[in-house]
């Protein structure tokens, strides 16, 4: 019998007073996505675990070679379950579900199996996806939940990013990660009373916060600019990558993460790239058609909202990324990241940030192919690019992880040496875009 004929509905009944406890990826965006739901009478319990021992008890479930973040993730919500903090009898579990050829596609039922395995099969597992794939008459994707939910992913995006541009150089530490915590309790509150997400509102906060981080006092020093490049998960999660953001920061850099609008774009136009090189329903264009346009004045807003600040370094939009794609890998190759993964690394040396960490869990073939498999040719366009391939998997030792990092920012400083005594010479400076 499917997994799906045994499954565990999320009923009505159980919205009232069930917590839904949900695995971290984003640590910003999540928060604001958690208060989002909330606004909506749900109760959510996002959870911030991180430690060894949640790769330990992912692996009590998923076989090492199924999928890092399916471990991880899976660890995460079986740990939170075993913790004693919650009544197993009033308790759900929310995770995404992509419906690709990624092996996403399969952590609902790998988590289910693991439930099963420990007579937890009782606790109902809500599928979070746009496929159609699973749905529960207690959880409703509504019309008015994902337009607060694409303005939370995006208010998440220009967060992470003014952060990340602001941390490294602050004259008081501490007060960049503390204006992100002030906006998003506002913005929470702002969701809480229907404000915050219409296309006015959203253009006129974006540059309330580019502006609030631009008041923070800067320090004039000059720092190694790191770009993080990788699949979605071990990209953003700290609990993923092993802090890899706060140890770049620690090693004296700056950071650019690219954001999830980006990603959303791209999976929306990939339906409208297979259209084209397949053929499909019109009424499945126009809506992909219609989503893209609408993700596309988000990210149109929130890149003018940077760009007035010239200490900021604004994303370039998706159009542009397609096009970088487009000199080295084909827009077919889209399983995992795909091509964006390319692009995004190319985009990033562009930008200034030549010096990229591709982030990948180990055995990731999409990822390995996009990413690491695509360092040669990338250099080949861009040849001051220093990139290294990091792998994330259980076995894997985060001083290893780390010295090959260092030994990526050695390079940097060494290049950056170079061009400080071509500059004393009198030589021509090296430009900032390449």
């Amino acid at each position: 019998m499917s997994d799906n004929a045994n499954r565990v509905e999320f009923t009505r009944e159980m919205k009232k007073d069930y917590t839904i406890i949900t695995p971290n990826m984003a640590p910003i965006h999540f928060e604001l996505i958690k208060n989002v739901l909330e606004s909506f009478g749900y109760h959510i319990d996002l959870l911030r675990t991180t430690g060894r021992e949640i790769a330990d008890e992912g692996l009590k479930y998923v076989h090492n070679d199924t999928c890092y973040p399916a471990l991880l993730s899976i660890g995460q919500l079986m740990h939170a379950l075993h913790s004693g903090k919650y009544n197993l009898h009033k308790v759900a579990l929310i995770m995404t579900q992509t419906g690709g050829g990624c092996r996403a596609s399969n952590y609902i039922h790998l988590l289910r199996k693991a439930l099963k395995k420990d007579g937890l099969d009782f606790i109902p597992v809500i599928s979070l996806n746009l496929s159609g794939l699973e749905s529960n008459s207690g959880f409703k994707i509504t019309l008015p939940m994902i337009r607060r939910a694409i303005a939370a992913l995006t208010y998440g995006d220009l967060l992470m990013l003014l952060k990340n541009q602001t941390k490294p150089y602050e004259a008081t530490p501490g007060e960049s990660d503390g204006l992100v915590d002030t906006w998003i309790q506002k913005l929470t509150s702002l969701f809480e009373e229907g404000k915050a997400f219409s296309q006015r509102e959203v253009r006129e906060y974006f540059e309330q916060i580019a502006r609030s981080f631009a008041e923070v006092k800067r320090r004039d020093v000059e720092k190694i600019k790191v770009g993080v490049v990788g699949e979605i998960y071990v990209k953003y999660s700290p609990l993923a990558n092993n802090g890899l953001e706060q140890f770049l920061f620690e090693q004296d850099c700056e950071v650019m993460v690219p954001g999830i609008l980006s990603f959303m774009i791209f999976k929306v136009d990939n339906r409208l790239e297979d259209i084209q090189l397949y053929g499909g329903s019109q009424a499945k264009k126009q809506v992909c058609t219609l989503l893209k346009w609408y993700f596309t004045k988000y990210e149109t807003d929130l890149i003018a909202a940077v760009k007035k600040f010239p200490q900021f370094t604004a994303p370039a939009p998706y159009s542009h990324l397609k096009e970088l794609a487009g000199k080295v890998i084909g827009y077919g190759c889209k399983m995992g990241e795909g091509w964006l993964l390319t692009a995004e690394a190319m985009e990033l040396v562009e930008s200034g940030y030549g010096n990229v960490v591709c982030a990948q869990p180990f055995g990731c073939l999409p990822n390995h192919i996009v990413g690491k498999g695509m360092i040669r040719k990338v250099k080949k366009l861009y040849p001051q690019a220093n990139i290294v391939p990091i792998d994330y998997d259980p076995s894997a030792t985060q001083v290893n992880q780390e010295n090959r990092i260092k030994l990526m920012l050695a390079v940097a400083k060494e290049h950056q040496r170079d061009k400080e005594e071509a500059q004393g010479r009198g030589g021509a400076a090296v430009p900032a875009r390449a």
